[in-house]
């Protein structure tokens, strides 16, 4: 392809039909950012709304049986909807051996990366992606990503990418006592005593990892990674590497925080679903990942939803206490088409469940 200026349906072919992704776009060395990747100003980081003295909290894990532990989860929850841990249980070995993969994964040809189309994918449980819904986005988020719903270990072995298979199983299953953890401790400062058989399902009936991709950009400061949204999950757990870029929307304000990469830290955040069922205590909030024009960005989120058939809603302990309900209850597959029919767009997602 040509490393001139690009016509937007031909670009679109290269990028989505031929499965060349943003990567193969990054790899033509453009001096200039194509048309179809330049993001309308308003969803862009204004660099002037963000905040440089503040940071999301940063929560010490080692002592998760101190009720001082579970205050400062409870509070992030409410006042941030992102908090990052640390002293989380999960070995360094098995964090890098998943930011390797990843790497591995992106690096692989595109004939190869192609195996995982929408059109060619051996399940659909496995997807790779360019942008959010590049069916209907009108600018492409600069970011190419593989979507892995975990059903079973064995559907998982049959179907995931060889080379990153092994490494995000290892992390999906060394993950699940740490989410526990977390969601045993928030749904404890809710006002309800604990995890059961009847809640369970509901806060942690499945999960899904994702492989995100940023490779460098261009012109970055007219593009954006991923656009402004909130997560459908109860609960996201990601890992960032060294580069940074994750902007969090501080509540009830037009500013922006930066999440610095920790070293060894994972970053939690409040999903929608999680919003829902405590009745808007736990608030989910915007984030968005800018481009860069220096390094290849990756990271990873664990997203702890639902299971699809669910219904949710604030959970009745809550009500028969006396609050006023704020949302109704929505079959979690309904919420979940919301979302991705359309392109990112802030927090409206969360409107479709509100009384």
């Amino acid at each position: 392809m040509a490393t001139s200026v690009i016509a937007t349906p031909e670009l679109k072919r290269f990028v989505v039909d031929e499965g060349h992704g943003v990567k193969g776009v990054s790899d033509l060395k453009l001096k200039t950012l194509p048309e179809l990747f330049i993001q309308p100003v308003e969803r862009r980081l204004d660099v002037t709304k963000v905040l440089q003295d503040e940071l999301i909290p940063v929560i010490d894990l080692s002592n998760y049986e101190d009720p001082e532990v579970m205050k400062s989860i409870c509070y992030a929850a409410e006042k941030w909807g992102f908090f990052q841990i640390v002293n989380h249980g999960i070995p360094l070995n098995i964090i890098d051996g998943v930011k390797d993969a990843t790497h591995k994964f992106f690096e692989l040809s595109t004939d190869e990366k192609k195996k995982y189309s929408s059109q060619n994918s051996p399940s659909k449980n496995v997807t790779i992606l360019t942008s959010f819904n590049p069916e209907v986005d009108k600018a492409y988020e600069w970011k190419d990503h593989l979507s892995c719903f975990y059903v079973s270990d064995e559907e998982a072995l049959e179907f995931w990418p060889s080379v990153c298979k092994y490494q995000l199983l290892e992390y999906l299953k060394t993950s699940d006592s740490l989410i526990k953890r977390l969601l045993e401790l928030l749904i404890k400062g809710s006002g309800i005593q604990k995890i059961n058989e009847k809640n369970k399902p509901i806060l942690m009936g499945a999960k899904s990892i994702n492989l995100n991709y940023y490779p460098i950009c261009p012109n970055p400061e007219l593009s954006i990674g991923a656009s402004s949204h909130s997560d459908i999950s109860t609960l996201t757990v990601l890992l960032q590497d060294h580069n940074g870029g994750l902007y969090v929307r501080k509540l009830d304000s037009d500013n922006w925080i930066h999440v610095p990469p920790v070293k060894e830290a994972l970053t939690i955040n409040i999903g929608d679903a999680l919003q829902i069922m405590s009745n808007g205590r736990y608030k989910s909030v915007e984030h968005k990942v800018v481009a860069n024009g220096y390094q290849n960005r990756i990271s990873v989120p664990i997203f702890v939803n639902p299971r699809p058939t669910d219904v949710i809603g604030p959970f009745s302990e809550l009500i028969n206490s006396g609050e006023k309900a704020l949302y109704k209850k929505v079959l979690y597959s309904d919420y979940m088409k919301h979302f991705f029919k359309k392109s990112t767009n802030g927090k409206e997602t969360v409107d479709f469940a509100k009384i």
